[in-house]
């Protein structure tokens, strides 16, 4: 699949390289202190939040594992985004922004301190840590993989080198570095692909040729739901509601501090509520985008050569090299360079959005918290360009640990059940019921997440886990992901409960803005429905639920 690039393509790769880089020295003046490296001093306008909040989700992994999940799964990949990501931006826009916001906590980990204890703070800063590590690792093998399969370049050297530039504007410019990059990443990732649809489904006839020439058991998002041995998925309605459209999706929406902080960041409350609604907007529509090319290849493997994808080296269909394959027999020059720069956009956000993610936790959750409280503030900016460092170097190592997946999703997916699924049990709990200690919390967390490790050791999908023994066989690792979510929510959840009853509840003056019925309700100044957060979300959610119908 290699390519003989022109120099056209290698001047706007190069040039794309530099764009970069630039907007990091020119922002690096504005960066004087730990806050303003770690949260851009909380003055970015709402244009950029939410386009951040949308591009720093829009990872290689989405980019390239979504395609990959088209192409394995069909359009019930399109769950992940019209049941798994806009239920829980609009409920985060309504709800939960004005306890992050109003708190005037920095991270998702700090907010855990004020509603319960430093011990489950740091529970989930260090679990975090390891997550948004494994994240950032899975961008970088995505772009390695695609440097090595599209330009014929050694995949060691592809990491490095995209490793040092991703370093490059972080540390120079921060948080506000790699938000602006998101801003020009996300209109290249679209202007980068939507060329590849088109010119994808006029080679498969249209979208009658798609019908035609595509089992029509991947053209359906509810069709065969029933069981989890009649869809392509492998997954039955229960695990997908509960598993992806509650658990998965609100912990991931809601609490992961990756997401959160594009919307914390913002100039004032309204403006960080309207964030991730306004940001679910364009999340809706980019199935069309990062799905239907992986839908686009079944359909020309039926009706053109040179469409197969490649073996892993465990011998298994690559589904990860879906996008590279397309892009390499449908873009002429010139349009390649776009298409490949799109791609390594996607990594860049991806990457640099866990980066920025893992330093603010680690410097202000970690560092300040348990070994210098109280040091000068340039003490914390260089805490926190140091720990940009740190973060590069784990995502390298962890880079190579996602080359035993074939899905590049899946790996996700059951990272999250272990990090997010149970700690969105514990922010449930604790911001609608009072009762809810900081003991209850902490050993709720820690059951939750043992139990997706016992879970994943006891079952088995695709060759991954199984490590205690096998209990149970999966049709996919997408559903074993789904499973470990919802099973780990309600062990935390029954945990953090009956920890709580045993325990005493804080006193209501200490829980005000951190719990939901002590929290003042905001009120509509501007009276107009448009900045009416309520009134967006309802909209946003009336088109999510006639795409379902449509797509049934």
């Amino acid at each position: 699949m290699n390519l003989q690039l022109r120099p056209i393509d290698y001047a706007i790769i190069a040039l794309y390289f530099l764009f970069v880089i630039g907007i990091g020295f020119l922002l690096k003046k504005r960066v004087k202190t730990g806050n303003d490296f770690l949260m851009s001093n909380r003055s970015i306008p709402l244009w950029i939040t939410s386009l951040a909040f949308i591009s720093a989700n829009l990872g290689a992994q989405e980019v390239l594992g979504m395609a990959a999940n088209g192409a394995k799964y069909g359009l019930y990949t399109t769950h992940f985004y019209w049941l798994g990501a806009a239920f829980a931006m609009v409920f985060l826009g309504i709800y939960m922004m004005p306890f992050y916001y109003g708190s005037r906590a920095r991270s998702v980990p700090e907010y855990l301190k004020l509603r319960f204890d430093e011990k489950t703070r740091t529970f989930n800063a260090v679990t975090f840590a390891v997550m948004t590590v494994f994240s950032s690792g899975v961008s970088l093998y995505a772009l390695a993989i695609l440097m090595q399969t599209i330009l014929g370049w050694d995949f060691n050297f592809s990491i490095w080198i995209a490793a040092g530039i991703v370093l490059a504007y972080t540390y120079l410019g921060g948080l506000t570095s790699a938000v602006y990059n998101e801003v020009l990443q996300f209109f290249l990732i679209v202007l980068g692909i939507a060329p590849l649809v088109y010119i994808g489904m006029q080679q498969a006839g249209g979208w009658e040729g798609i019908v035609r020439h595509v089992d029509d058991a991947k053209l359906h998002l509810w069709k065969g739901m029933g069981s989890a041995s009649t869809n392509p998925m492998g997954v039955d309605a229960f695990s997908m509601v509960f598993g992806l459209g509650f658990v998965l999706a609100f912990g991931y929406w809601c609490t992961d501090f990756l997401v959160v902080q594009r919307a914390m960041i913002s100039r004032n409350l309204n403006e960080a509520r309207r964030t991730p609604i306004i940001a679910a907007v364009p999340k809706i529509m980019m199935p069309a985008v990062v799905i239907l090319p992986g839908i686009i290849l079944l359909a020309l493997q039926k009706t053109g050569v040179g469409f197969d994808l490649p073996k892993n080296a465990s011998g298994d269909t690559d589904y990860n090299m879906t996008l590279p394959l397309l892009l390499s027999k449908l873009y002429p020059s010139g349009i390649l360079g776009v298409g490949i720069t799109a791609l390594i956009a996607s990594f860049m956000s991806g990457m640099a959005g866990n980066v920025t993610a893992f330093n603010t936790v680690w410097t202000f959750d970690i560092y300040q918290s348990h070994i210098r409280k109280n040091a000068s503030e340039q003490h914390y900016l260089m805490v926190g360009k140091a720990t940009t460092v740190v973060g590069i170097l784990l995502s390298v190592m962890t880079a190579y640990v996602a080359k035993g997946f074939n899905s590049i999703m899946d790996l996700l997916q059951l990272v999250f059940s272990f990090v997010n699924a149970p700690l969105f049990a514990t922010f449930f709990l604790g911001m609608f019921w009072r009762r809810t200690t900081g003991n209850g919390a902490f050993w709720g967390l820690l059951a939750g997440t043992g139990a997706a490790a016992l879970t994943h050791g006891l079952t088995v999908a695709e060759g991954k886990g199984g490590w205690i023994g096998n209990m149970h066989t999966f049709y996919s690792g997408t559903s074993q992901a789904f499973n470990i979510a919802w099973i780990a929510f309600v062990v935390c959840l029954l945990v953090t409960a009956l920890v709580s009853l045993a325990g005493r509840a804080r006193p209501d003056e200490e829980l005000r803005g951190l719990v939901y019925s002590l929290t003042p309700k905001q009120t509509d100044v501007a009276k107009r429905w448009y900045k009416n957060p309520l009134w967006l979300g309802i909209a946003v959610l009336i088109v999510t639920l006639i795409l379902n119908v449509i797509f049934f």
